[in-house]
């Protein structure tokens, strides 16, 4: 009997361990797989809003660059293009070739060293049609310089393996305050944010009464607060700027010229939710953040201060609607 009872155990424990090893494959499988097989376009019902990147100029190891995308339908917008947009619309399983238009808010760095990757994996992907870029002045130029860049090394690309078709061209558009573009459900309207060291813009969208603003300049506050009236969503950026001492303290510089010229281009932590309030929005996401705080609670406490609406610290492919 005895012996029954130890045969039966060790079954018993040789099935699970069968079956967690095939349950460990399995995953695996998916995982690898997720990264390689094609995907179909996404459909989003009503507007939304996927943070794909939440991170800022400054690399964090946890954040890809600033990637924004408003979506309806299986209309994809992107503002701004940082670094990993590519894997960012992977891993929210969207299609790199699905998004048609790009908008931008400024021509800092951090906006637009994407740009390649994105026409680069949609041409794999099988992209012929262009891209729609819009942006502020500079953006033709832009184009002219990213294309001149990377279309020899496409074409000898396609010529090796007998791709079809050419690199997506870019279709460029300088825009400035107050222009309206128009897809089909989907409203979009730039606002100009002056006063900064390089032009810079806001953009509105709406759909059916629901609104989102997707902001990245912290240095035109009233203008911000103008475009993004009444929106029930607010997605800008939330810095920590830390002082004199609080630099030295974490072995930054300490150079408080430098320190109020770095606080000049951002929106901390304390401005932030009295931009949402002057706004009227019911939802402020954070997004363009650079730790310290580590605890999003931390971040939380510090807007609630200025901010009675609803507090979001976005991670890297959250979905939000209006």
């Amino acid at each position: 009997m005895n012996r029954l009872r130890l045969f039966g155990l060790a079954l018993v424990l040789a099935v699970a361990a069968f079956g967690w090893v095939l349950t460990c494959a399995a995953w695996r499988f998916d995982r690898v797989a997720a990264g390689v097989l094609p995907l179909d376009p996404r459909d989003f019902p009503r507007l939304s809003v996927v943070t794909l990147g939440t991170a800022g100029a400054h690399p964090d190891p946890n954040r890809r660059g600033p990637t924004i995308a408003v979506a309806l339908r299986q209309d994809i917008v992107l503002v701004d293009v940082g670094r990993g947009v590519a894997e960012a619309l992977r891993a929210a399983k969207i299609p790199a070739a699905q998004p048609g238009t790009i908008l931008l808010t400024s021509l800092m760095p951090e906006n637009l060293v994407g740009l390649d990757d994105l026409l680069a994996a949609a041409w794999l992907e099988g992209r012929s049609e262009p891209l729609r870029l819009y942006g502020p002045p500079g953006c033709a130029a832009l184009a002219r310089s990213l294309e001149a860049g990377v279309r020899p090394g496409s074409q000898a690309l396609r010529e090796a393996v007998a791709l079809p078709g050419a690199l997506p061209a870019l279709e460029v558009v300088e825009v400035g305050d107050g222009t309206s573009l128009q897809r089909e459900e989907l409203s979009l309207r730039a606002g100009a944010l002056p006063g900064g060291p390089v032009p810079a813009l806001a953009w509105r969208f709406e759909w059916r009464g629901r609104s989102a603003v997707v902001s990245s300049a912290a240095w035109a506050p009233d203008e911000l607060v103008e475009l993004a009236r009444g929106a029930q969503l607010l997605v800008h950026e939330a810095a920590f700027l830390p002082t004199p001492e609080e630099a030295r303290a974490m072995g930054l510089t300490d150079d408080p010229e430098r320190l109020r010229r770095d606080a000049a281009l951002h929106t901390g932590l304390e401005a932030v939710g009295s931009l949402a309030r002057r706004a009227g929005t019911d939802t402020l996401v954070l997004v363009r953040l650079r730790p310290p705080p580590v605890y999003h609670l931390q971040v939380t406490s510090v807007v609630d201060d200025t901010f009675d609406g609803r507090v979001i610290v976005a991670e890297d492919g959250d979905e939000l609607t209006p």
